[in-house]
């Protein structure tokens, strides 16, 4: 991709990107709080201000780098910081915080979907630029959803599935914590996750374009 190109696809994720990131860790340390614990209300995480959520390396970095090699687009930003053991249910209400971040996803999902009809079905000048970014809206909030909910820690979907087994194995799976990057950066440079998640993303796309 030359320099022209990757500025106009800077444009077009840029908002999208944001969006994603922010609402995302908005909505874990939105559910914290509503579920009991505090700490990332108190360090001014629990905001749409962008500002508060970028890694530097996570969020900016790496995106421009796999979006200018034209591959899975793959970043990350500062996780919030939850005290489980604050919440009141620890475990019944840790399974929800987790699931806050994937289910803000969707929702944006949703909402770019309805952006891309509306382009679609024409609105003056204004229709290609809303198409192109409603499309990367799509495509962005749609890879977050489905990545962060692969069954490993310290993923949404690790959370989710810890929160869920009996005590004994529970304890046993928080053991492979240590090793989940070096898994999920393993599955990248190998391209096994593109395969794993292929049939998630046709599968989503398809009820989509059903619904919509």
């Amino acid at each position: 991709m030359d320099f022209d190109a990757l500025v106009r696809q800077v444009t077009i994720y840029a908002v999208p990107v944001l969006l994603a990131i922010t609402l995302h860790e908005a909505a874990h340390a939105y559910a914290a709080r509503r579920f009991g614990d505090d700490t990332a209300y108190l360090l001014g995480r629990m905001t749409l201000n962008p500002l508060k959520h970028i890694d530097p390396v996570g969020t900016v970095l790496l995106p421009l780098m796999t979006l200018w090699a034209g591959g899975f687009i793959f970043g990350w930003a500062k996780p919030v910081p939850v005290d489980f053991g604050a919440l009141r249910k620890p475990r019944e209400h840790g399974r929800w915080v987790a699931a806050a971040g994937p289910a803000a996803n969707f929702a944006m999902l949703l909402g770019w979907t309805l952006l891309l009809k509306l382009a679609l079905s024409g609105v003056g000048g204004y229709g290609e630029p809303l198409r192109l970014m409603s499309q990367a809206g799509i495509a962005i909030n749609l890879s977050l959803m489905l990545l962060n909910l692969l069954p490993i820690l310290p993923l949404d979907g690790g959370r989710i599935v810890h929160s869920l087994l009996p005590s004994n194995l529970a304890w046993r799976y928080g053991q492979t914590e240590r090793y989940g990057m070096w898994i999920l950066l393993l599955l990248i440079a190998t391209g096994l996750l593109g395969k794993i998640l292929q049939p998630f993303y046709v599968l989503m796309y398809h009820l989509l374009r059903l619904f919509f």
